[in-house]
């Protein structure tokens, strides 16, 4: 049996003191999309930023791509580099693009060493406008533009976990309609599992395999996609509790 690429236990993680997620479970299996839901404030970004090592936890254990996380208060140094390097990829909330570079440059940027720099045409199928915008400088483009050139400096590196913080954060329905569908493609495609904190829930229900729904901090729902897709009755329970 495949081993998970992400298996959270118990993870509880804050700030300052403060948590925001407590005692969660996770598993990302390869080849799956999982959305991780839940209301503002509801521990999502936390967890990503954990799990990606720049975030202390309180408790708890993280294994990506079927090594241990080390606790970042007892060893801060090299994790995000480390975990970079096994196959993780975080697209955070803020894009964290370099608005002087050019897209291509972004996209060197998410490369590994010796990866071939030619071999981009899944990329490009996966963003067929990516081509036209490459040697154009980042601060010029559309914001769905931006969160295309982020999402593909990510990918363009071939990684085995992919993390995505809010990717329709200020887009267009019609540009995140067109967007998040990719992910499965990528999942589909490469095998890549991937974990996605996602506003627009029914979007993301309509891609995902499973969905995890946080509520002030802990797990309220967690199953099928479809299943929650189907039942407004227990979305609406999972965000807002029984009333």
């Amino acid at each position: 049996m495949t081993a998970p690429l992400l298996r959270v236990r118990g993870l509880t993680a804050g700030y300052d003191g403060v948590t925001a997620v407590r005692d969660l479970d996770l598993v990302v299996e390869p080849g799956e999309v999982v959305a991780l839901l839940g209301a503002n404030g509801a521990g999502k970004t936390t967890s990503l930023l954990a799990v990606s090592g720049l975030v202390p936890r309180t408790s708890g254990s993280i294994e990506v791509l079927g090594s241990e996380v080390p606790d970042r208060r007892r060893n801060r140094s090299g994790i995000v580099w480390r975990l970079a390097r096994q196959g993780l990829a975080h697209v955070p909330e803020d894009r964290a693009l370099f608005f002087d570079l050019t897209v291509a440059e972004h996209l060197r940027l998410g490369r590994r060493r010796g990866q071939d720099h030619e071999r981009d045409d899944r990329l490009f199928e996966w963003f067929p406008a990516l081509p036209g915008l490459v040697h154009r400088k980042v601060g010029l483009l559309s914001g769905g533009e931006q969160q295309m050139v982020a999402l593909a400096r990510a990918v363009v590196g071939r990684p085995k976990l992919l993390l995505v913080d809010e990717l329709s954060l200020g887009l267009a329905p019609i540009i995140v309609e067109t967007l998040l569908p990719v992910l499965r493609t990528i999942a589909s495609e490469t095998g890549a599992g991937v974990l996605a904190v996602e506003q627009h829930v029914p979007l993301v229900l309509a891609i995902a395999d499973r969905a995890v729904v946080l509520q002030a901090g802990t797990v309220s729902y967690e199953g099928s996609a479809s299943e929650l897709a189907g039942h407004a009755d227990l979305l609406e329970a999972s965000y807002l509790g029984d009333r």
